[in-house]
């Protein structure tokens, strides 16, 4: 007898591993797929930071560390948060996680009770909307378009606040969409939230050294909403190190405290060696990762001038991340090799099965109308896959 709680089952599975496990039957079946799923650099870990986990591994790095992380490792975040963005944070603001994504989660079990709205500008991670819903909470969302690069205005988000508004969860740069927001446009949103002082911002900027245009900007640089700022970052996207699951949050010292409560009753500190590891990479030069970055920029534009040749796309270009998000409303409501196209879900479905190129659907996203490719792949693979999609739709 299945005796699920009411918790699990307001959540839905991951559509990004939903497609990721359909690409992985598909290949296992000797069905040649080229996967644009995972948002996951396809880069080796730098070798400076392989030897810090060795050396750490031979320095006997085996025994729990603090519930949120090492000193060291605190204290080289913060060196990082004034050295990028000229933050002023302490070792004790800093919780290190595993993984951004609990970092995320600690922030919101801190401030959420039953019925709290958070907001979310659409398209938005797939995880937001299942947090929020996991910590009892409603997202409240702000739709965008590609018109706009998918980014809300410091309007819309006004008029998107009531009573009940405890936080606003958004990532900048953007996963989905590529699109990040400019000092210009986040001092306005900053402008807003500083009328409302209940409401917590989360900025989760997992991806902001992957930037082709401009420098990076926190809202947390704003001094009127520094302390209702929630800043989250991590090692996974620029380091290549997703396997080694070390996110951190950087927050006022109540909310650091809270972080460190919840975590300390969930899963303590994170794992010793990808902490020391951490370490090293933080005192990385910017420049040593360039390499990764210029190879990012360089299948953007590969990407780019590729799908604005497939017919029925309609593409921005992307200012960083690693992501296409084009709308593909074009296609909904037409028949595809005999399937009904309903959505963006459907379509990605559709071009799995019959084009053999795999991306993910815009629902679980907020935008049932584009689906997201992810470019962290060969150019090879890269141009073969927008060459099978265009072959796929060119006389629909």
């Amino acid at each position: 007898m299945e005796k699920y709680s009411d918790r699990l089952n307001r959540l839905s599975y991951s559509q990004t591993f939903v497609m990721s496990n359909k690409v992985r039957e598909m290949k296992a079946n000797g069905i040649d797929v080229i996967s644009l799923t995972l948002g996951e650099p396809d880069f080796d870990v730098p070798e400076k930071i392989k030897q810090a986990a060795f050396d750490a591994i031979n320095e006997n790095y085996s025994h729990y560390s603090p519930v949120p992380g090492f000193l060291e490792l605190r204290q080289a975040v913060a060196n990082k948060l004034k050295r990028d963005n000229n933050l002023d944070y302490k070792p004790t603001q800093i919780c290190v996680s595993n993984g951004a994504k609990q970092s995320i989660i600690n922030v919101l079990a801190s401030i959420i009770n039953d019925g709290d709205e958070v907001i979310l500008p659409a398209p938005y991670w797939v995880s937001y909307d299942e947090m929020v819903k996991m910590m009892g909470g409603k997202s409240v969302f702000i739709e965008t378009s590609i018109d706009t690069e998918f980014k809300m205005t410091a309007e819309q988000l006004e008029q998107a606040i009531t009573p009940k508004t405890k936080a606003i969860l958004y990532s900048s740069p953007c996963n989905p969409s590529g699109s990040f927001y400019t000092y210009d446009e986040l001092k306005a949103i900053a402008a807003v939230v500083a009328k409302y002082p209940q409401i917590t911002i989360i900025s989760d900027e997992i991806y902001e050294y992957i930037n082709y245009t401009g420098k990076h900007t926190s809202i947390a640089e704003f001094p009127e909403v520094y302390e209702q700022t929630a800043v989250i970052n991590g090692m996974s996207k620029a380091f290549a190190m997703t396997g080694w699951r070390i996110g951190y949050s950087a927050c006022p010292e109540w909310l650091a405290k809270a972080c460190d409560k919840i975590q300390g009753q969930m899963t303590s500190g994170a794992n010793t060696v990808a902490q020391r590891a951490s370490i090293t990479a933080l005192e990385m030069p910017k420049s040593d990762l360039n390499y990764m970055i210029d190879a990012f920029h360089k299948r953007r534009d590969l990407v780019y001038d590729l799908m604005k040749d497939i017919n029925g796309f309609k593409c921005n270009l992307p200012k960083s991340a690693f992501y296409f998000f084009p709308d593909i409303s074009y296609f909904i409501g037409k028949t595809i090799e005999g399937t009904l196209i309903k959505d963006a879900d459907d379509f990605a479905m559709c071009l799995l099965e019959h084009a053999h190129v795999g991306c993910i659907g815009g629902t679980s996203f907020g935008n049932p109308n584009c689906i997201r490719f992810s470019y962290a792949t060969s150019e090879a693979d890269l141009i073969e896959a927008m060459r099978r999609i265009k072959e796929f739709v060119k006389d629909l």
